[in-house]
């Protein structure tokens, strides 16, 4: 990598991490990095994965209390994450180079879309809720859905967290601080997973791979506080326009 690729990956790494510590969605800045700097979008997929795992660490590590208080609940859902996870990560890496070049126009389009509506979401999960009969009743639903959304992250992942979150509102009826600490131990498992998978089988490219990683965590640390100054639906706007753009560029490029 020349010096120029290094910023540009280095500062969306950055952007990408300032934007999951308030509003969510930094994949669509930091994956659609990785493909202008010419790496083949399955390579560039599993790469971001890589990269922007130690920012779901870091989220949680903040959630220790949350957690601790829900570690039963946690425990039962690992096995459908980690299924979810392998299953996702399997499918990814046994897809062709071109159906890939292919289907990722439409699965930014649909991470775009879960982004511009997230505010929706988050107010009709709030509105649904108690589905549950209690705090520690577990629908064979939840088992489901995370074991759905195991496999769209690892495969992808962009949107994840907003996904999880308003079907967790859904189907658990607590404290919406511990649901957000759940969602963030979900996705740092299900990402944990799919990382450890693409070390091992898939075609990570290392070097910007370690890069962002830094960058990542510098982001979510240090630019968490000027992305709050700009506001999270000033924040999630610029990532919605910058997503569907990214989105209309690659269609046309199938064209």
């Amino acid at each position: 990598m020349d010096w120029l690729e290094t910023f540009g990956l280095l500062t969306a790494a950055v952007l990408a991490g300032a934007v999951n510590a308030v509003a969510g969605g930094g994949s669509l800045i930091s994956f659609p990095a990785l493909l202008t700097a010419g790496y083949p979008a399955k390579t560039a997929n599993v790469t971001n994965t890589v990269a922007l795992w130690p920012g779901y660490l870091g989220g949680s590590l903040g959630y220790q209390e949350e957690i601790r208080y829900q570690s039963r609940r946690i425990l039962r859902l690992v096995v459908p994450s980690v299924l979810g996870a392998l299953a996702g990560s399997a499918i990814l890496l046994s897809t062709s180079e071109s159906a890939f070049d292919y289907i990722v126009p439409f699965l930014i389009l649909f991470a775009t879309g879960l982004t511009a509506v997230q505010r929706r979401l988050t107010k009709l999960a709030e509105k649904h809720r108690m589905t549950a009969r209690s705090a520690e009743d577990m629908p064979v639903l939840l088992f489901t859905a995370v074991f759905l959304f195991a496999v769209y992250g690892a495969y992808f992942g962009a949107g994840l967290s907003i996904l999880t979150f308003s079907v967790l509102s859904v189907l658990i009826p607590d404290d919406l601080q511990r649901l957000n600490a759940l969602k963030g131990m979900l996705s740092l498992l299900i990402n944990a997973v799919a990382v450890v998978y693409f070390a091992a089988f898939g075609p990570v490219a290392w070097a910007p791979a370690v890069i962002m990683a830094g960058g990542a965590l510098a982001g979510g640390y240090l630019g968490a506080g000027v992305a709050r100054r700009l506001g999270q639906e000033r924040l999630r706007a610029a990532v919605v326009l910058f997503g569907a753009a990214m989105a209309v560029v690659l269609f046309v490029r199938l064209l």
